[in-house]
């Protein structure tokens, strides 16, 4: 019988796993869900601080507890972290690792020897208010007040709750210990032989796809989970499955406790990584200048020409090789517009983490400025085409855009900050900066079978474009997914990459 020990996230207790764990046991499954002090029950000792070693030290007891009652040894333990829960379930499966069959990460992080839980927490600000509270009280036994019905999606998407369950989520809430966000997790490291599973919540994060590219592009972090032990699924759902959808979830848990899900590729496994393939167009060569993080490719004649700057996505780990304004897609499109009359641009910037916008932003516009500098350059005639998770820099231009840029441009981009992200007060937000570009062109290259995150912040960029009347030219690719150009050279992705082209190049000319 598989035995599954459900550890729930902060705020929360055993109360969320309810309709979950009724699902499994009707199943033929035992469960138990662990009421995490503080949280799910009252210290032991009033007094007491609350920390990480707590909760840990209550996962431990009811590992053992199973251990003790089984009729026989080698029965199949999972356990289950969902969010916070995970670092708790690590810390204790690191000390039981042999009696542990699986672990199932529930739209959690990957927490790391000596890094506490608050470095999980997706909400810059959020991490640095409890950073202030715990600093301001010079101590750590304090409590972090839950969070108000309006303010759950700070913490993780919201997508998928009734009403019903996001007023029963924020009535049964309970403040969340200090000590168990501030005290680092200690592994010994036995933790990493056991058994793992992804359940990705695709409307909070990325899915399989996406970390597929991740991985291709060489993750640093990320390179553990192209592992033959490590499965992924997907919930179309946001952060809290056990609450908006509980049947797919036991289903889903019961696939990952027989193995079931996923495999990623590792990076170089005989296999081209996806940003390496060739670029669809066979487009001739074009001289090249380098000069420091820019790459010109030049037209023929004197000029001054017309330039299109390319921006990659990212992030993009410091160690990738080649850097990306090297990749066939970058370097395709400087080809075929070089080859039209129009310096084509490719750049390296420094986004390396979610957190690195402000930086990439300047070094965007440091680039921008040097290419405009040039006199076979025409410094009027400039536009920016952004790709994936560049899209987050395009609201620096679409606010009050200057009168040389003369075309936006963005293929299957990222228009707002993912709720992951914790950037959901930040400036990169480009649905929010669109009321104030004026008639700038704008032309969005749309991924038909774009990951679902990515594709809601598209639809509400499209959406606050017919409200505020922005002058939008949206081009097509139904059977495209996010980075066509590479993974899917068919004719309709050739027809979309001439007609935004086209589009472009008209607007810079005209």
């Amino acid at each position: 019988m598989t035995v599954f020990i459900l550890v729930a996230g902060a705020f929360t207790g055993p109360h969320v796993w309810r309709d979950t764990a009724a699902r499994l046991t009707a199943e033929g499954a035992e469960v138990h869900t662990v009421a995490l002090t503080g949280l799910g029950r009252p210290p032991a000792d009033g007094g007491a601080d609350v920390d990480l070693e707590t909760h840990i030290a209550d996962v431990l007891a009811v590992i053992d507890s199973v251990i003790d009652a089984a009729a026989e040894p080698g029965g199949e333990i999972v356990l289950v972290g969902h969010d916070y829960g995970i670092h708790p379930v690590l810390g204790a499966a690191d000390r039981r690792a042999r009696s542990i069959a699986r672990i199932v990460y529930l739209d959690s992080g990957m927490p790391q020897d000596g890094v506490p839980a608050l470095a999980a927490v997706p909400d810059q600000l959020l991490r640095e208010e409890v950073a202030g509270r715990a600093a301001g009280d010079g101590a750590t036994d304090g409590e972090l007040p839950p969070p108000a019905r309006e303010a759950w999606s700070r913490w993780g998407s919201i997508a998928g709750l009734s009403e019903a369950a996001l007023e029963g989520l924020t009535a049964l809430a309970a403040p969340q210990p200090l000590g168990t966000l501030l005290q680092p997790l200690r592994l010994t490291g036995a933790v990493a032989e056991v058994p793992a599973t992804g359940v990705l919540c695709t409307a909070n994060g990325p899915g399989v796809e996406m970390l597929q590219i991740m991985v291709d592009v060489g993750t640093p972090a990320l390179a553990a989970l192209a592992d033959a032990r490590v499965t992924f699924f997907e919930l179309p759902t946001g952060h809290w499955p056990m609450l908006s959808c509980p049947d797919a979830l036991a289903e889903t848990l019961t696939e990952a406790a027989s193995g079931g899900g996923h495999l990623l590729t590792p990076a170089g496994a005989g296999r081209t990584p996806a940003q390496l393939r060739p670029f669809l167009l066979d487009v001739p060569e074009r001289p090249r200048e380098r000069t420091g993080n820019t790459d010109l490719y030049l037209p023929d004649g004197p000029g001054p020409h017309p330039a299109v700057v390319f921006v990659h996505g990212g992030p993009v780990p410091a160690e990738a090789r080649p850097t990306p304004r090297d990749w066939p897609t970058l370097t395709g499109y400087a080809r075929q517009v070089a080859g039209q009359g129009v310096v084509g641009v490719t750049l390296d910037h420094r986004l390396h983490a979610v957190t690195d916008y402000e930086r990439a932003a300047a070094d965007v516009a440091d680039a921008v400025e040097r290419v405009r500098a040039d006199p076979r350059v025409d410094a009027d005639r400039v536009a920016l085409w952004f790709f994936s998770g560049g899209g987050p820099i395009t609201a620096e231009w679409l606010k009050d855009p200057p009168v040389w840029l003369r075309c936006l441009a963005a293929n299957y981009p990222i228009l707002a900050p993912l709720p992951g992200w914790g950037l959901t007060g930040s400036r990169f937000h480009p649905v929010r900066a669109l009321s104030r570009a004026g008639d700038l062109p704008v032309v969005l290259v749309r991924a038909g079978r774009e990951s679902a995150e990515i594709a809601a912040t598209v639809e509400e960029f499209v959406a606050e474009a017919a409200r505020c009347g922005a002058n939008l030219e949206i081009i097509d690719v139904p059977e495209g997914r996010h980075g066509f150009e590479t993974l899917d050279p068919a004719d309709g992705a050739r027809e979309a990459v001439h007609r935004a082209v086209g589009a472009v190049l008209a607007r810079l000319k005209g």
